[in-house]
């Protein structure tokens, strides 16, 4: 059997996931470098907290907006660039690498476009049904849009396991364990309702996903027209 000798020893990523990775990376670097007054002098120790709250989704912000009507580009933003900003280093290592596992599978199946719109899409609806559901102030981390991920890979075991025959229920296991986690963590500690925003981008990169896989739309157009 022929073997290629120059085939790299792990499949490559796709390229959006390292730029997504880049975007949650460099904020975060720049942040370390200031805290350790690496870079930017005495007054970059706030680097991180001022730019949260400029960029930062803001629970407040959204209940004014959904009361008035009203919605500010400066305000309206901030559901879009949450995603990179976190409050320690500890955080956004962690959600980077979710974000590099899960984004490798569900680009390898469904390709670059549908990794972005389930990360894009995926914290946009987390966002917004956690200014809906909480009173919390602050919203910040890409976790909602690595949960997005997650149902998307969510979505393709689901849909393995059903053309095995196999108990479909299983391909929950891993959003299951980890909202077991936060469910642990939310009894010994203050952890707030993040996992509000995580378990709506969960949802919404599941729905995105029926629609996004390959044949997806055909297999919904086909069974529109039997009903």
């Amino acid at each position: 059997m022929h073997q290629d000798h120059n085939a790299p020893p792990v499949n490559p990523l796709p390229p959006v996931v390292w730029l997504l990775f880049l975007c949650i990376a460099v904020p975060e670097l720049i942040f370390l470098l200031g805290e350790n007054r690496m870079l930017g002098g005495a007054q970059a120790v706030g680097w991180r907290i001022t730019t949260i709250s400029h960029y930062g989704f803001s629970g407040t912000a959204f209940d004014w907006m959904f009361k008035t009507g009203v919605a500010p580009l400066e305000y309206a933003v901030r559901v879009f660039t949450y995603p990179f900003l976190h409050n320690a280093f500890t955080s956004a290592i962690f959600s980077g690498v979710m974000l590099l596992a899960m984004g490798k599978l569900v680009g390898e199946a469904m390709g670059q476009f549908a990794v972005l719109l389930i990360f894009v899409l995926s914290g946009v609806f987390g966002a917004v049904m956690f200014g809906l559901i909480t009173d919390q102030t602050w919203l910040i981390g890409a976790f909602p849009c690595v949960y997005g991920l997650i149902g998307g890979y969510t979505f393709l075991m689901w849909q393995k396991l059903a053309g095995t025959g196999a108990q479909q229920l299983q391909a929950f296991q891993l959003i299951g364990f980890l909202m077991g986690i936060n469910l642990v963590f939310g009894i010994f500690f203050t952890t707030g309702y993040d996992w509000i925003a995580e378990l709506a981008g969960f949802v919404c990169g599941f729905g995105i996903s029926a629609i996004v896989v390959p044949g997806g739309l055909a297999r919904i157009r086909a069974a529109l027209r039997r009903n």
